[in-house]
This record gives C-alpha cells, sequence and structure tokens, in this order.
C-alpha cells in the first residue's frame, strides 16, 4: 500500500513539474580548471616542530560539534576531533575512529559500528564504544542540535563494549556519510560531562591536535595532542587559524610570510597566486552550492513548526520563479569570479555518481517571463527584496552584479552587508527576508537536500514545508539503490524548481594557498583543509 501511495506521488510530482517548468533548461558547463588536492607527506624529509599560521577566512561559530553550522569550525576541527568516518580524496567513505564501515541488518534497521581500540582524548579519557554511544546521543537529542536530521530516524543508541549498534525504525542509507562530518565528531564524555552545553569554549576530543586558546575574532589555537594515536605522524608545536576575512589580505600576508596557508582565495587573485613559483595553488570541485535563502515560513527558528509569512515572496511560488528566471547563471559566474567558478540550479554537484542532465540543469535566462509571473502575481514592480550578504568584497561584488540583472526581471534587490556570526544568526533565527551563503556540501546527497528542505529539520532555514518532498527525500534515504536513489532526487529537485525555497547560482572551486615552505596539506571536495600531518619542509629541501 505505501509502494503504491508512493509510486502514484512521484507520478504527480512529475506532472506537476512538468506543468511549471515547461521552460527549457540548459546544462550546466563545468570549468575546465584542473584539480590539486595536495599530497600527503609520503617519505619526504620534513622539519619537525615549528608554529604554522593559516588565515581563516571567517570566525567559526562555537567549536561545538552538536551545534555548529559553519564551515570554518570543520577547518578547525579537523585538527582537534577526528570522526567515526572521513572522506579520502577519491570521494570514498574510509573509517577513521571507526574500525571498520558500518555492518546493516538485513531488514536495514539495525547499523552496528566496529569502533578503533588503544585510543584516548586529548584529556586522557579513554575512547571506547561507550564515549561513541554518549557523543552519538548528544548529537541526536540535544535542544539546539544541528546534527539530529542528519541522523535519520534513529530509534536508540546503544553499545557493546566493541561496537556501537544504531536502531532505526526505517533504513537509513546515508547514515555513513553523515557520520564522515560532524555527526561523526566524537568528543569526551568526561568533558561533556565537566561543561555540558559549554563544551563549545573548550572541546575536547581524539586529533593529531588540542584545543589551547580562542580570541573570538581574532585567532584559535590548537597545540600537538602528545596522547594521539598516530603522534609519530605529526609535525608541527602549534597551528594558528588567525582570522582574516580579506581575501586581499590573506593573498598579501601570504607573500610576506606573516601566515603560511590560506584559504578561501578569490578567484580574482587566483591566476597571480597559481603564477606565483612560492606558492602552492590547491583546487578543488565542491560537493556543495551558492546561493541564497528566500523566508518561507522560518518565523520562530529552524526546527520550528512553520509559520508562513505574509509577503508575496513568502506566499507565492510564481515571485520566486521570477526571481529564479531573473538570473543568468553563467554569464554572472563568469563575471563575477573569472569563469573560476561554475554555474549551479540544483543541490545535486555534477561530478557526483547522482547527477544526471535532468537534476543538475538550469532554467533559461528570461527576465520577460519573469515580468509577467509577477504581473500574474499582482505585484507591485520593481518588487523590492532585501538579502543579507556576508560582509567581504568578493560576496559584495556578486551581489552588486546580481542586483544589476534581476532589475530587468522586475526586482528591486536592497543588500545589507552581515558580518558572517550574524548570518549564521539571522539564518537559525529567521531574522531575514533574503540571505546569501551556501553549504560546502557531501558526499551523499542527502545530506545536501534533506537538511535543508525536510519539514521540521533544524537546517531548514527557510521554513519550507511540503509533504510531496518529505515523502520523496524519504523514500531516497531508505533504499540503498544508487539508481533509485537517483530517480528520487530527480523528483526532489522538480519539486525544488517548482517552489524556489532556496534559489541556487553557482558552485565554487576550492581555492587554497599555502607557501611552498609548507608540504602536506590536503583538500578534498568536502571543502576541508586538512593540516593534521602536514610539516614544514627540510632545510635539505630549501
Amino acid at each position: 500500500m505505501r509502494y503504491r501511495l508512493f509510486r502514484a506521488l512521484a507520478l504527480g510530482v512529475v506532472a506537476v513539474a512538468v506543468a511549471s517548468c515547461s521552460q527549457a533548461q540548459a546544462p550546466v558547463q563545468i570549468t575546465t580548471h584542473a584539480d590539486d588536492y595536495g599530497q600527503p607527506l609520503g617519505a619526504q624529509p620534513v622539519h619537525e616542530g615549528g608554529d604554522l599560521v593559516m588565515g581563516l577566512s571567517n570566525d567559526p561559530d562555537r567549536l561545538d560539534p552538536t551545534t555548529s553550522s559553519s564551515l570554518y569550525m570543520r577547518y578547525v576541527m579537523s585538527t582537534i576531533c577526528e570522526k567515526l568516518y572521513d572522506n579520502d580524496s577519491s570521494g570514498n567513505l574510509v573509517p577513521q575512529l571507526a574500525s571498520d564501515l558500518p555492518k546493516f541488518s538485513e531488514d536495514g534497521l539495525t547499523v552496528t559500528i566496529p569502533v578503533r581500540s588503544g585510543i584516548k582524548f586529548a584529556d586522557g579519557t579513554s575512547f571506547n564504544a561507550s564515549a561513541v554511544e554518549t557523543s552519538l546521543q548528544r548529537h541526536l537529542s540535544m535542544d539546539g542540535s544541528q546534527r539530529t536530521g542528519e541522523m535519520g530516524p534513529i530509534t536508540g543508541i546503544d553499545s557493546d563494549g566493541q561496537s556501537v549498534i544504531l536502531h532505526y525504525s526505517t533504513p537509513f542509507a546515508p547514515i555513513t556519510a553523515a557520520l564522515a562530518d560532524r555527526a561523526g565528531m566524537i568528543m569526551s564524555p568526561t568533558a561533556l560531562k565537566d561543561a555540558g552545553k559549554d563544551f563549545g569554549d573548550h572541546p575536547v576530543c581524539v586529533g593529531p591536535f588540542k584545543f589551547q586558546q580562542r580570541t573570538v575574532g581574532s585567532s584559535i589555537v590548537v597545540e600537538r595532542d602528545p596522547l594521539y594515536y598516530d603522534a609519530q605522524n605529526v609535525h608541527f608545536d602549534t597551528i594558528t587559524y588567525r582570522i582574516m576575512p580579506d581575501a586581499t589580505a590573506r593573498a598579501a600576508a601570504l607573500r610576506a610570510g606573516e601566515i603560511q596557508v590560506a584559504d578561501t582565495m578569490s578567484p580574482q587573485d587566483a591566476d597571480a597566486l597559481k603564477a606565483d613559483p612560492k606558492m602552492h595553488l590547491l583546487v578543488s570541485g565542491s560537493f556543495g552550492f551558492q546561493g541564497f535563502y528566500i523566508n518561507i515560513g522560518n518565523a520562530d527558528g529552524a526546527g520550528k513548526p512553520v509559520k508562513p509569512l505574509e509577503t508575496p515572496l513568502a506566499k507565492d511560488d510564481r515571485v520566486r520563479l521570477a526571481l529564479s528566471l531573473s538570473i543568468d547563471r553563467q554569464a554572472l559566474v563568469d563575471k563575477a569570479f573569472k569563469g573560476w567558478y561554475e554555474p549551479a540550479c540544483t543541490p545535486v554537484a555534477p561530478r557526483t555518481s547522482y547527477a544526471t542532465t535532468a537534476d543538475t540543469a538550469c532554467p533559461l535566462f528570461d527576465p520577460d517571463r519573469s515580468r509577467k509571473l509577477l504581473a500574474d502575481a499582482g505585484v507591485q514592480t520593481p518588487y523590492p527584496i532585501t538579502m543579507q550578504v556576508m560582509n567581504v568584497a568578493d560576496q559584495l561584488a556578486y551581489a552588486q552584479q546580481l542586483q544589476t540583472m534581476v532589475a530587468a526581471g522586475g526586482f528591486d534587490l536592497r543588500i545589507v552587508p552581515t558580518e558572517y556570526s550574524a548570518l549564521l544568526a539571522a539564518q537559525k533565527s529567521g531574522n531575514y527576508e533574503a540571505l546569501l551563503l551556501g553549504w560546502s556540501g557531501r558526499l551523499d546527497p542527502d545530506g545536501n537536500i534533506a537538511r535543508f528542505l525536510s519539514t521540521g529539520s533544524t537546517g531548514n532555514y527557510s521554513g519550507f514545508s511540503d509533504p510531496a518532498m518529505d515523502e520523496v527525500l524519504a523514500w531516497a534515504a531508505h533504499t540503498t539503490s544508487p539508481a533509485r536513489r537517483g530517480a528520487l532526487y530527480e523528483q526532489a529537485v522538480r519539486l525544488i524548481g517548482r517552489e524556489n525555497p532556496y534559489i541556487y547560482t553557482y558552485r565554487l572551486r576550492n581555492l587554497t594557498v599555502h607557501s611552498n615552505r609548507v608540504t602536506g596539506i590536503e583538500v578534498y571536495a568536502d571543502g576541508a583543509v586538512r593540516l593534521g600531518k602536514a610539516a614544514f619542509v627540510s632545510d635539505r629541501n630549501s
């Protein structure tokens, strides 16, 4: 009966999508810049010790894996808080604190995760299955957790000494990928007991480094952890993350030798940095997306019951579709980012195994149709929209060019420069009309879609609620067949194109630069800069 209901629903979704999105679509053009993820150290001689300084493009939110929603927190935590699983450079899921990949019961309702032994947290507490159970339970149930939806329909968590066992009401295929991100970060149960909700002020995990100190808005310092299980392959004494929002200042500091690595370099500087013989530009595609949230029903905070807002933009999908049709994504990304980035119209990254023409294509730029939709909706034009934008040069320049472009479609885009921490707060509280902010992306599409569009999810910042979307995403998570999951994500993309709670506009490339004095830094498509096993080059190589 449930299958028949879903099949009928899916067919209905297709019919609605075809009726509402009859506009021809254009395939996404992928940029041709070659990926360079960096290389592990291997056997090359390196200098032991030293203090690395990284120019970090934004100040992270609290260093708490349970509550964080910041990419920049992931950079810092990658050195101090390992996960059950990780992504490798080929996009495969590999064990990290787990000793093997999960074992699924025949009915998919029980997932057993074997964990490593003989490991200690930075405070000396033993790492074991019970500690993993404590962290996963916190991720699942703590008030304010951003991880709950990522972990799926769990009914219980327990451990047997060597493994942690997750019990599900329905199968949840994306769990391994979820545990390769913050949901899989395991925290010291001693520190959790002592600090409670203040854990993020002094996080304690398993990692090559341990937290030392933080000056909010200025810097975060981590130091080598002698208790780390692979301490012989950790080389720096300390890593200092210096908060430097201005990309030009980061590039200048690199050239001056004040910092040795910097993330999120501006496409305006990328060509010059790539040509600099003293620098190494790391380039990776992204699983993520950039664009802007439209606040439809986030009145009381993400994850709370939705309350539809009484504005034409929130109430009328024709207005949101008109806004999407007002954007020439290819022209905009080429002009704003010198061809380093690529257009995006959906949460499905073209380089992943789930990508198809149908679930990655963009609607054609059509400002005439946009103005007609606004007229049909009965709104006064130009229709005003207030958009909060990160207060950094590249984002503001992009927003200003977007502002000019959408004017031809009948919109008056009003830009409000906003600090990153304030953007995150507005996103969670719902204190915005439109908000330009992206997502670094996950290997499994569920992490790029369900988190943001499932009813009640703590990451559903638009306050979007649609039973058809919930059903499609639930079935996509339920099945382990890649072909079935791919077809279901096509359905989800069609629904997104009808409702436009988030308007996807471009997909960046991770541009990270480091001095040739440093080696062993890696950046994969998940966006995290990996510094834990890096080192200064030996004087013999200088």
